[in-house]
C-alpha cells in the first residue's frame, strides 16, 4: 500500500499498576510527545482504567483518544479464540493502523508492563498482520507484583528462590504442582478463586504464608495479610496474591 507520508510509529507504553507516580519518566515522555493514545476499555460504554491513570499525571487535553474494546474473556494461549474476542482486536487494529496510515504516532497505555498478560500483545500481532512494516517501541513498566512487595516491604524472590508467575484462572492441578515445588509464587486474577485457593493453601500449609492485594496503589487498595479475612467478599479483577515459603535466615 502506498503511503502519502512515512507510517506512524507505534509506541506500547507500561504506566504501572495504579499509583500515577509510578509511572516511569520513560512512559511519561513517551506519553507526552505522542499525540494519538489508543487506550484498552473492558466494555464499548465502560472507562479506561490505564487512560484515568494517565491523565492523573499527563495533559491530555491536546491528545486524540481512540478507546478500544477489549472484552473480559479468558484466553487459552494454542487455542482458538472465540469470534468475539478476535473481531474486536480487529476492530481495534483497524483503528489503531487508520492513524498509522496518515502518518500519526499512536501510544497504546498499558496497565503494569506491556510484556506480562496485558492486551498491548493481542493487538499488536493484528497490527503487524496487516502493516508488518510498522515501527514498533516497547516502553516497560512497573508490574503490580513489585509494587505489592514493595508494599510489604517484602522481597518477591531472595537467594535460591525460584519464582512462578501463575493466573489463577484455569482449573487444573498445575497450580497445586507449582505450590509444592517452588519457593514464591504470584497468584494473579485471584478474585472468582478464593474459595478453591484458601481451601488449597490451607492444605498445603501455606495460607499464612499468603498475601492477597486488591487494587493495589489506587485510592481504594485493600492488603490483607490474613487471606480468610476476602473469604465470601466480592474482590476486585485486579487482586494479587503473593506466597513466600522461606524466610530470610540471619
Amino acid at each position: 500500500m502506498e503511503h502519502s507520508s512515512p507510517p506512524g510509529h507505534l509506541y506500547l507504553v507500561g504506566i504501572g499498576p495504579g499509583d500515577p507516580e509510578l509511572i516511569t519518566y520513560k512512559a511519561g515522555r513517551f506519553l507526552n510527545q505522542t499525540r494519538v493514545w489508543a487506550v484498552p476499555q473492558a466494555k464499548a460504554d465502560g472507562q479506561s482504567r490505564a487512560l484515568s491513570i494517565a491523565a492523573n499525571q499527563l495533559e491530555t487535553k491536546d491528545k486524540t483518544i481512540l478507546e478500544l474494546c477489549f472484552p473480559m474473556k479468558k484466553v487459552f494461549l494454542g487455542e482458538t479464540v472465540t469470534s468475539q474476542l478476535s473481531e474486536a482486536w480487529r476492530a481495534s487494529a483497524e483503528e489503531v493502523i487508520s492513524y498509522l496510515d496518515r502518518g500519526e504516532d499512536v501510544a497504546f497505555p498499558t496497565l503494569g508492563d506491556p510484556s506480562l498478560y496485558s492486551t498491548a500483545f493481542y493487538l499488536l500481532p493484528m497490527i503487524l498482520e496487516r502493516r508488518p512494516e510498522t515501527q514498533v517501541t516497547v516502553i516497560p513498566g512497573i508490574t503490580a507484583m513489585a509494587a505489592c512487595a514493595a508494599g510489604i516491604n517484602a522481597p518477591l524472590a531472595l537467594g535460591n528462590d525460584v519464582l512462578a508467575v501463575v493466573p489463577a484462572a484455569f482449573d487444573d492441578d498445575r497450580l497445586r504442582d507449582t505450590l509444592i515445588s517452588l519457593d514464591a509464587v504470584v497468584l494473579m486474577k485471584v478474585h472468582r478463586k478464593m474459595d478453591q485457593l484458601v481451601e488449597l493453601l490451607t492444605e498445603l500449609e501455606l495460607v499464612d504464608q499468603a498475601v492477597l492485594f486488591e487494587r493495589f496503589g489506587l485510592p481504594d487498595q485493600r492488603v490483607y495479610p490474613d487471606i480468610r479475612e476476602a473469604l465470601g467478599k466480592e474482590l476486585h479483577y485486579f487482586s494479587t496474591m503473593l506466597i513466600r515459603k522461606k524466610q530470610v535466615q540471619v
